[in-house]
């Protein structure tokens, strides 16, 4: 089983607001080279082999004025439920609507958790608002991925991105599920402790990997503090294609040929690709038929 714990689809570059720049051009995550935004059903399905399950993770922002509608997203994850897993965008900046949104995600579009990005959103992580955000969260059963570390729009307010800032979510909400995307990039140390301190929160690697040198520090470190099993598989998908992502991954050490550098064992490295990373988060199989402890009755309607 090959888990992406982060990609993203849209129709159109309207869909992202002000998100990205008016050339309809994005920069790769630590200052790459230029690609297009294309994030279209068809390239994100065959950017996606070899993997088993992909999870397509929403967003919306009033601040950006951003929506890539929850609606779209859940149709095309049941155009394709044995493959793809639903996150739906909520924005805690308006927290009546992000509860609402998050439950009608849950109970009537079988999404099967949540996405926030609090510097794009313009809230802090742990403001009274977002806090009620969390505890529904929890309570639905739903894990919530957190859009931390590096933003490339101007606008974005990076005060909000900062990792740290969830420690007290993980203290607060002690049984939601966290992923920190990106793993917390250029905030990595911090996101390393965040992961050995709390059992329930964990990181994925997508956008770090097209950068070997910055990649490898941020895995040898991960390898060091001890917590490589909670590491999670993520190509970042349209930034990242899954196969690219995994030889990029598996090739981390030849950065230390020749030199006394340490490597990372090929086996840890092997265990973020092959890791479960639907039982960590509590999620049903896609297509399974088999019920998580925290899924509703009619979730089996929802994606049969």
């Amino acid at each position: 089983m090959i888990v992406d714990c982060y990609t993203h689809v849209w129709d159109s570059a309207a869909q992202l607001g002000h998100s990205f720049p008016s050339n309809g051009k994005a920069m790769g995550p630590l200052g790459g080279v230029s690609t297009p935004v294309n994030a279209g059903i068809a390239r994100h399905l065959a950017a996606s082999h070899p993997v088993t399950t992909t999870f397509v993770v929403g967003f919306t922002s009033r601040y950006l004025e951003a929506d890539i509608p929850n609606d779209r997203l859940s149709a095309y994850v049941k155009d394709h439920p044995d493959r793809l897993v639903g996150f739906a965008g909520i924005d805690p900046s308006r927290p009546r609507t992000a509860i609402a949104e998050m439950r009608r995600a849950a109970q009537e579009l079988g999404m099967k958790g949540l996405s926030v990005a609090p510097a794009a959103q313009d809230f802090h992580p742990t403001s009274s608002h977002a806090m009620r955000v969390y505890a529904e969260a929890a309570e639905l059963g739903l894990p919530m991925i957190f859009h931390t570390g590096v933003h490339l729009n101007a606008a974005a307010k990076l005060a909000y991105a900062q990792p740290l800032l969830l420690d007290e979510v993980a203290r607060e909400c002690a049984t939601l599920k966290i992923v920190i995307a990106h793993l917390g990039y250029p905030w990595v140390a911090e996101t390393l402790v965040l992961l050995r301190k709390h059992a329930n929160v964990f990181a994925e690697i997508s956008w770090i990997l097209p950068q070997p040198w910055e990649a490898y520090q941020a895995l040898l470190g991960a390898h060091q503090h001890g917590v490589m099993e909670k590491l999670l598989f993520g190509s970042g998908f349209p930034l990242g294609a899954a196969s690219q992502c995994i030889e990029a991954l598996y090739s981390i050490n030849h950065l230390c040929s020749g030199t006394s550098l340490p490597t990372i064992p090929r086996e840890a490295l092997r265990g973020i690709v092959e890791r479960d990373a639907l039982g960590l988060l509590g999620i049903r199989p896609p297509a399974t038929g088999l019920a998580t402890p925290t899924s509703r009755e009619d979730d089996g309607e929802l994606l049969a």
